[in-house]
């Protein structure tokens, strides 16, 4: 239906010389996919018959790197059955058993694990930044949910050595974590608190960074730039910005303020101090198209490059609509490469040269806060 509507209206369709697509390759001239006018049902079968057997990306306004895209997760389906169906009873390799490799996964993960965070220091430091600050409350919100996780880690771990020693009984939580562990997945009941991630090992180093983040944070001063994809709540992280530029203009209302953007070049080592108004972001990577730093402009992605990380964002509000002119393409940012509505988590809006954003559109372009 997208493919349709975009690429034909009406009366167009049946136009002579119509076609959706030209479908070249090599030095094949190409084959058009157009509406057959035939009269017989023998005739309509030969049409066919001559189209290729595999349509390409492009036939659906999609890049060619799309077919990368396909066959990688193919790949990754198949070797999750392969390793769903192994027996569980297989060793580690040279002769280690799964209960000494789990053992000692659970050594390595806690001796990296972060401290707990004491309650009384963190509110001590909140109430010093502001109390009633809309980015300290989230802030707040955000050390809570990661102190569950910190917890929720330490606890199975140390739990789940004590039961390979034999100390205490080996729970059905325990043996999904350890099946999970040897496996190189996330435990089911870290993933509950937590986020998805396709290996333990991405998880693991994520939960570092991000509370790198909020500890820095709480007890080093606000950062210069925000990496959001760190974020619980992401979404909650820009109602606070907006809050914030609200209050701090007299006679704005909350309800009128919109999210804005201004796309910058440089990295995030680049930044050295604060924005005037708003924050700035890192860490969003382009999805279905490449970015011009230049110009500061979407542009064709270059072949096999799946992702395109994007400059630092600055994100503000402002008490009136932006105008789009017509280059201006509305981006959705996902949380991860599954996109849901669950994943959404806003838009922004990037500088095009096509003719209109239709093209990205179908393209299905978005920002990815995480492409593991």
């Amino acid at each position: 239906k997208a493919v349709v509507s975009t690429q034909s209206t009406g009366e167009e369709m049946f136009q002579p010389g119509f076609q959706f697509y030209w479908a070249s390759g090599g030095g094949d001239p190409g084959k058009p996919y157009t509406i057959p006018v035939c009269k017989t049902v023998q005739q309509y079968l030969d049409f066919i018959e001559k189209l290729p057997p595999v349509d390409s990306p492009e036939v659906f306004g999609l890049h060619p790197n799309a077919n990368i895209t396909y066959q990688s997760k193919t790949a990754r389906d198949i070797l999750d059955t392969i390793l769903n169906i192994q027996p569980k009873e297989s060793s580690a390799g040279l002769g280690e058993t799964r209960e000494t490799f789990v053992s000692r996964m659970a050594d390595d993960m806690l001796s990296k694990l972060p401290p707990d965070y004491i309650a009384h220091e963190v509110r001590e430091r909140i109430n010093e930044m502001g109390a009633l600050s809309s980015m300290n409350i989230f802030l707040k919100q955000e050390i809570d949910r990661m102190q569950r996780v910190i917890s929720s880690v330490r606890t199975t771990l140390t739990e789940l050595k004590l039961a390979i020693e034999g100390t205490i009984i080996m729970s059905e939580k325990l043996r999904d974590a350890l099946d999970s562990i040897y496996d190189a997945k996330v435990p089911p009941s870290w993933t509950k608190l937590s986020w998805d991630s396709s290996t333990i090992g991405f998880w693991f180093t994520e939960l570092l960074e991000r509370n790198s983040q909020f500890h820095t944070w709480c007890f080093s001063g606000r950062p210069h730039v925000f990496w959001m994809t760190g974020f619980f709540n992401p979404q909650g992280f820009l109602t606070a910005m907006r809050q914030e530029v609200t209050r701090g203009h007299k006679g704005w209302a909350l309800d009128q303020v919109v999210l804005n953007n201004e796309m910058t070049k440089y990295t995030k080592d680049d930044i050295t101090s604060p924005p005037p108004e708003g924050g700035f972001v890192h860490g969003l990577y382009l999805d279905g198209a490449g970015w011009d730093r230049r110009n500061s402009r979407l542009v064709e992605p270059p072949p096999k490059v799946l992702f395109t990380p994007l400059p630092v964002v600055r994100i503000f509000a402002e008490n009136t609509t932006p105008v789009n002119d017509g280059k201006v393409y509305e981006c959705p940012i996902y949380k991860k490469p599954r996109r849901t509505d669950l994943t959404y988590i806003a838009s922004v809006n990037l500088r095009h040269g096509a003719v209109n954003e239709e093209k990205w559109v179908m393209r299905g372009v978005a920002l990815l806060c995480d492409i593991k």
